[in-house]
């Protein structure tokens, strides 16, 4: 029964679901003036949004299944669904870095500059740093890293649902 439904409008719905939420949360930190020194609450909030959009799409998969599900239909799921946030990420990034804020990436070394003074660092330790944080801030490599990013998190978050959740027709039995 489980290869008659199609997952694809589960991960479609709650990708887009996550990743408008994350966009709009960096929005409200932007607008706050919290962007480039954001609270630890933030994580906290954009965690719960992660994980529980995510455990909810493979949760209405499984109810609209039958009450069943694989583990790796429900990982499938789940990865999917954070593959297509990080790329609504992605792309609201490139449009904030590049058309919001230009000056975003340059306020974030100042911020980190001083992190490293304040540490002890020598001039010369910190421009081998910026050099090295330079090389990482192109748009592909900043897109590539954010997608494998939320991709790795859905992974690890849909596996440990899915694993959770997972009742196949044997079991019924």
């Amino acid at each position: 029964m489980e290869n008659q439904l199609s997952s694809k409008s589960f991960t479609l719905n709650n990708g887009v679901s996550l990743g408008i939420a994350m966009v709009l949360f960096s929005l409200v930190m932007y607008a706050t003036g919290n962007h480039l020194k954001p609270h630890w609450s933030g994580s906290i909030i954009t965690g719960v949004l992660f994980v529980g959009i995510i455990v909810f799409g493979i949760k209405k998969f499984k109810e609209a299944n039958g009450g069943f599900l694989s583990w790796g239909k429900g990982v499938k799921i789940g990865v999917g669904i954070a593959v297509l946030a990080g790329l609504i990420n992605v792309i609201y990034s490139y449009i904030f870095m590049n058309f919001i804020e230009p000056d975003y990436m340059n306020q974030m070394m100042e911020i980190q500059n001083q992190a490293f003074i304040d540490q002890g660092m020598t001039e010369e330790q910190i421009d081998v740093a910026n050099e090295m944080s330079e090389k990482f801030q192109s748009p592909g490599i900043v897109a590539a890293m954010g997608i494998i990013a939320y991709a790795i998190g859905g992974f690890i978050v849909s596996a440990i649902a899915a694993a959770i959740m997972k009742k196949s027709e044997e079991e019924q039995y």
